[in-house]
């Protein structure tokens, strides 16, 4: 008679089979065989991705002899990516080979009106400069510095031969002031990928060093074609009010957050057409911070990590997608919903900019007389925050110190003031759009669908009393007053006219 198996049996059964399929793999991975080891049972065939064995020895970017594929040509065999406020590198083809040359140099950088600052960066762009390229292609990168200190790049996430990976001092030489490097390797991935320099990166990154590197599929699938497909890197910075450079020391107090190196109103809108089919390709080269970029009226599907496209399967639905430090998140919808739908960081403070950063917390202080007798002292004195950091509406009435900016914002459709800065676009959807590459203005709604002030006859209507006391307002009373509409010595306000109140 079999002996029962009791859960202790069938639990160690279990650990067996895992720990030897663990095995099995890693001697696959560090290339010994079954055949090299004969007292082990032969391993089941390796699982596939996409007709590849899960596990190889190119899987991590080992330096293996392939040849190249002819050079993809945009418009062609790819898309070409749109950076908005940004700048794609451009190339020429050598002998088969595409060639570009970066170069490395200090840019005098406007964030937006009313900022500037020394900044680095890669061919006069700062945090916004593009390579792309075709999955297969034979690429040759010169670099050259123009810094006063030594640099290199690396190619974040990039499989490549290691003495190609450009991390100063470990992987090869500095490119020292006034040197051109040359960079060599054959693309055997796609995806969104991006680079830096890998030498005193506090420093050089803080200051602008950093990049976005697009990879397209060779042979692209039909669901991979996208209308609008855009490329957007996220940073942040430290730039006193006054100052004219990043301060690359600072580690958590970060006063200007940026898209491709703008912050709103200056960060390019998305335009789309309604009924489009949209990529969004996000990268985080931040110093600390993470960002959860949330866009409004849609959801969007994440397909695509800095390791690889999620297949299908696997993919699923947010609003609010988080872009850690150092990766890449692609994004993917439908622009069913025509309008001008807010896109941005979901974290407060990186939807601001200097001047949120600088005062002490002011809300609910009651000033009184303080501004009338302190202006004969100081002209133009004004309590600033007891109401809140709606820094772009004081910006108008007071003057701003050198080189800085506010909440800054825009004045909207409505003559009201958009209270955002950093990190905060426009996702721009038309129904009869023209041009993508004009701004098609304001947004008009269609009658009936914009929130407006109600009227006294809605509210009547539908029984809504303004004037109704509140559950704090009534828990909050003392003991011994009136506590409702019908208490001795409840006094209802004035109505307003033409509203009757109940």
């Amino acid at each position: 008679m079999a002996k029962k198996l009791t859960r202790r049996h069938l639990l160690g059964l279990t650990v067996a089979a895992v720990g030897g399929v663990t095995a099995v793999a890693t001697g696959a991975y560090l290339g010994t065989t079954a055949d090299s080891q004969p007292d082990r049972p032969s391993a089941d065939p390796p699982r596939t991705y996409r007709d590849r064995p899960y596990w190889e020895a190119s899987y991590s970017g080992g330096p293996v002899d392939v040849k190249p594929l002819s050079p993809g040509r945009p418009g062609k065999d790819y898309t070409p990516v749109v950076v908005p406020t940004g700048y794609t590198l451009p190339w020429k083809i050598v002998d088969g080979v595409k060639v570009f040359h970066l170069i490395a140099e200090e840019v005098d950088h406007a964030f937006d009106a009313g900022l500037r600052a020394k900044s680095w960066g890669y061919n006069g762009h700062v945090n916004s400069t593009v390579m792309e390229a075709v999955e297969g292609e034979r690429v040759r990168i010169y670099a050259t510095n123009r810094l006063p200190v030594a640099t290199s790049v690396h190619w974040h996430g990039i499989y490549l031969p290691n003495g190609m990976d450009g991390v100063g001092g470990l992987t090869q030489p500095y490119i020292k002031p006034g040197e051109t490097a040359k960079y060599e390797f054959t693309l055997r991935q796609h995806g969104t990928f991006m680079f830096h320099s890998h030498h005193d990166e506090m420093t050089q990154m803080g200051m602008g060093l950093i990049g976005m590197f697009v990879i397209h599929p060779r042979n692209p699938a039909p669901e991979y074609h996208v209308d609008r497909d855009f490329a957007i890197l996220l940073s942040e910075w430290d730039i006193p009010v006054g100052t004219a450079r990043p301060n690359t020391l600072e580690m958590t107090d970060f006063n200007v957050l940026t898209m491709n190196g703008k912050v709103f109103p200056s960060t390019g809108p998305l335009i789309c057409r309604t009924g489009d089919k949209v990529r969004i390709r996000l990268g985080n080269l931040g110093a600390m911070d993470h960002h959860p970029i949330h866009i409004h009226g849609y959801h969007f599907r994440v397909t695509a990590t800095d390791g690889e496209d999620i297949p299908l399967s696997a993919q699923w639905p947010e609003t609010t997608v988080l872009v850690g430090v150092g990766q890449t998140r692609t994004i993917e919808f439908i622009t069913d919903a025509p309008g001008d739908w807010a896109f941005h960081c979901h974290m407060t403070h990186h939807v601001m900019n200097q001047m949120g950063h600088e005062f002490p917390n002011m809300v609910g202080v009651k000033p009184g007389e303080l501004d009338e007798k302190i202006r004969p002292l100081l002209p133009g004195y004004m309590t600033m925050g007891h109401t809140g950091m709606d820094m772009g509406r004081m910006a108008e009435v007071m003057p701003m110190p050198a080189n800085s900016i506010p909440m800054k914002g825009a004045v909207g459709p409505f003559g009201d003031y958009i209270s955002m800065g950093g990190m905060f676009t426009i996702i721009k959807v038309r129904d009869r759009l023209k041009s993508y590459e004009k701004d098609p203005g304001w947004y008009q709604h269609p009658r009936g669908t914009v929130a407006l002030k109600a009227s006294a006859a809605e509210l009547d209507r539908d029984g809504i009393d303004i004037y109704a006391l509140t559950a704090k307002a009534v828990n909050g009373a003392p003991k011994d007053s009136a506590s409702g509409p019908g208490s001795r010595g409840h006094v209802s306000p004035t109505p307003t006219p033409g509203h009757t109140h109940q």
